[in-house]
């Protein structure tokens, strides 16, 4: 199975001076845990997730004050969609992260997370005799 298989479609973009309840209320609504942030300033496309959020809040910061650039990560590893969901699945493992921002010709086209490798690989593992 490939990253084209398992990604979400549905991809967030935020700009840098979103506040963190904005980023909050946006990817909540949307259902997702991840936001692309696009700042052009910044060298383009960063990633905010929940955790983000959530590291922010527990250090007693205002998510109304904070915003997004601060707390992006810039250094992203991408995928592409023709990846495969081990590739994926060893890029998260190997960098410490939940989601990977899926470019296709040089685009955001989707966003894959372990859930999303899970619910691909679950049906099957199911399937296989013990």
């Amino acid at each position: 199975m490939f990253v084209r298989d398992a990604m979400s479609t549905v991809v967030l973009t935020i700009g840098p001076t979103h506040t963190l309840r904005q980023a909050a209320a946006l990817m909540s609504a949307r259902r997702v845990g991840a936001a692309v942030v696009h700042d052009p300033d910044a060298g383009g496309i960063g990633i905010l997730t929940e955790r983000d959020i959530l590291n922010s809040v527990g250090l007693g910061q205002d998510p109304d004050t904070e915003h997004a650039h601060d707390h992006t990560t810039t250094d992203v590893v991408f995928a592409a969609p023709s990846w495969t969901l081990e590739e994926a699945a060893h890029a998260m493992a190997h960098g410490g992260f939940r989601h990977l921002i899926v470019l296709d010709g040089g685009e955001p086209a989707g966003i894959v997370s372990v859930r999303d490798i899970i619910r691909c690989w679950a049906p099957v593992r199911q399937q296989v005799p013990a």
